[in-house]
């Protein structure tokens, strides 16, 4: 191949053409394509390396360093989950009809790894997303405050296709926090669509935002188009432990707090377990 024509590609930003230009060349040597169909598919080809290199960018916006996708979810250790809701949010639905999702339920059960394929089914639909667990968006909007920052954050997160918040709960936030969430969900609703999974009823948000009308605001606004999807179950992560065996080869068993551990071969007290009194001292002889 003539190396003018891959350097030129290249000035041109063709460069998945120029990557595929020698296969697609031999190719055309050993068959019978026309001109248009070779052309068609050096223009496939860097379609496809655009659209990757999309797709990877979008992902590090977003916060997302490993994907996962609802075909690697684990089905059959909670039969009883919402799968066909679940799935039916990775096809960006709710993003076209600018609907907020709430995720309920226990640790374990499943809501971080839906969360993250629900996002990157919205990235795969065309959509730019942020993801963040609530220990991080504190700290992102700490920070934000240090350094002049803060309204810059605000902004990006109020203008974001999708917002995905992880453990809404889980950390009290500082005093301003739910100043600055009830100010990107009142910029967000009915326009944007925010995700949010949570542990906690939605009763106990003003305590963890620490200020009621605050929190009283933001459930107003983010619950009048929200879909509900409570998940119920077995920890998965406890589970995983429980089957794993330790470094030692020995398996961990979980005790339950309030069930401690009983000894199988106890100790007995010397004797016939009757309490058996001190022997008197003997009197002298006078």
């Amino acid at each position: 191949m003539n190396p003018q024509i891959e350097s030129k590609l290249k000035q041109i930003r063709l460069s998945g053409m120029a990557q595929a230009l020698p296969a697609r060349l031999a190719q055309a040597h050993g068959g019978n394509l026309t001109h248009l169909e070779f052309l068609e598919l050096l223009v496939t080809d860097e379609l496809a390396v655009r659209s990757d290199r999309l797709f990877a960018r979008r992902l590090k916006q977003a916060g997302i360093t490993e994907v996962k996708e609802f075909a690697d979810f684990d089905w059959s250790f909670n039969p009883k989950l919402p799968r066909n809701r679940l799935c039916d949010l990775a096809t960006a639905r709710f993003v076209r009809e600018r609907t907020n999702v709430l995720l309920v339920g226990p640790p374990g059960v499943g809501k971080s790894h839906s969360l993250t394929a629900i996002a990157v089914g919205a990235i795969r639909a065309g959509y730019r997303v942020v993801l963040k667990s609530v220990f991080q968006l504190a700290e992102d909007l700490v920070e934000a405050e240090a350094t002049g920052e803060r309204r810059d954050l605000v902004d990006r997160l109020s203008t974001i296709d999708v917002l995905a918040l992880e453990d809404f709960g889980m950390k009290t936030l500082r005093a301003t926090a739910a100043e600055d969430l009830l100010d990107i969900i009142m910029r967000r609703h009915e326009r944007l669509p925010t995700v949010i999974t949570t542990n906690r009823p939605t009763q106990d948000w003003a305590q963890f935002l620490g200020d009621v009308p605050a929190a009283t605001a933001i459930l107003d606004r983010f619950l009048q188009h929200v879909e509900i999807i409570l998940m119920q179950g077995k920890s998965y992560r406890l589970g995983m432990r429980r089957s794993s065996p330790s470094p030692d080869g020995v398996t961990d068993v979980i005790q339950d707090d309030a069930n401690p551990p009983h000894h199988s071969n106890p100790r007995k007290p010397s004797g016939s377990g009757k309490r058996q009194n001190a022997p008197r001292p003997r009197k002298r002889a006078s």
